[in-house]
C-alpha cells in the first residue's frame, strides 16, 4: 500500500505551496501528474492482482460447494442402491469437504474485501488524477497570466525611467536656455559700454558727412 499512501500524502499537501518553492512551476505540475499516472499504473497492476485472488478463491469455494453437493447425492443413490458402505463413505467425504468450506469462505470474503476496497482506491485516484488535470490547465493560466504582468510591471518601470529621463532633459533645455538668456545679456551689456557708444556716435556721423558730400557733388552738377 505504499503506492496509495505516497498519493495520499500528495493530494493532502498544499500544491500551492509546493508551486512557491518550484524553480519552475509549469515543469513541477507536469512531473507531479507523471508521478501520480505511474502509481496509477502500478494501483491498476496490484488491483488486478487482487482481483485475480478474489476470481481464484471464489471458483474454489464454488468447487468446494460443488463437490459437497456432489457427495450429497452420491450418498443418496447409495442407500437408494442399498449399499450402505459407500453412502457412508461418500459422507466423510461430504464432511471433509465442509471442514474446508469454512476457511474457503473467509478467504474468498477476505479476497472481496480487498478487491473491492482496491477498486475505490483505484477509481479515486483515477477521479483524483481527472480532477488535477483540469487544475493544471487553470493553474498553469494563472502563470501566464502572471508572467504577463511581470512584463508589465517591467515596462511600467522602464515608461517611468523615460519619464524621469523627459523630465531631466526638459530641466537641461531650461538650464541651457538660461544660459544663452544669460549670455545675451552679457552682450547687450557690452554693446552698450562706453567704448561702444563713441564707436555707434563715430559710425553714425561719418555715414551724415558722406551723405552731405554727395548731396553737394550733386547741386553743382546740377547748377552747371
Amino acid at each position: 500500500m505504499g503506492i496509495l499512501t505516497r498519493f495520499r500524502d500528495i493530494m493532502s499537501s498544499n500544491i500551492n505551496a509546493l508551486l512557491d518553492k518550484a524553480e519552475d512551476p509549469e515543469k513541477m505540475i507536469d512531473q507531479c501528474l507523471r508521478n501520480l499516472n505511474s502509481d496509477l499504473n502500478k494501483v491498476k497492476a496490484e488491483t488486478a492482482a487482487i482481483m485475480a485472488e478474489e476470481q481464484r478463491a471464489k471458483r474454489t469455494l464454488d468447487e468446494c460447494k460443488e463437490e459437497i453437493a456432489k457427495m450429497q447425492s452420491y450418498a443418496v443413490k447409495a442407500l437408494e442402491a442399498d449399499n450402505e458402505d459407500d453412502a457412508r463413505k461418500f459422507l466423510e467425504q461430504k464432511a471433509s469437504l465442509t471442514s474446508k468450506l469454512n476457511g474457503l469462505q473467509e478467504s474468498f470474503n477476505l479476497a472481496n474485501t480487498n478487491a473491492v476496497h482496491m477498486r475505490e482506491m483505484h477509481d479515486k485516484l483515477v477521479s483524483d488524477i481527472n480532477e488535477l488535470e483540469s487544475r493544471k490547465e487553470m493553474i498553469k493560466g494563472k502563470l501566464a497570466v502572471a508572467k504577463t504582468q511581470e512584463r508589465i510591471n517591467k515596462m511600467t518601470s522602464s515608461v517611468s525611467s523615460a519619464n524621469d529621463s523627459i523630465a531631466s532633459f526638459s530641466k537641461y533645455e531650461e538650464m541651457a536656455d538660461k544660459a544663452l538668456d544669460k549670455a545675451n545679456a552679457m552682450a547687450e551689456l557690452n554693446r552698450s559700454g562706453p567704448d561702444a557708444s563713441i564707436k555707434d556716435l563715430t559710425k553714425k556721423y561719418s555715414e551724415d558727412a558722406a551723405v552731405e558730400d554727395e548731396l553737394a557733388a550733386l547741386k553743382a552738377s546740377l547748377n552747371k
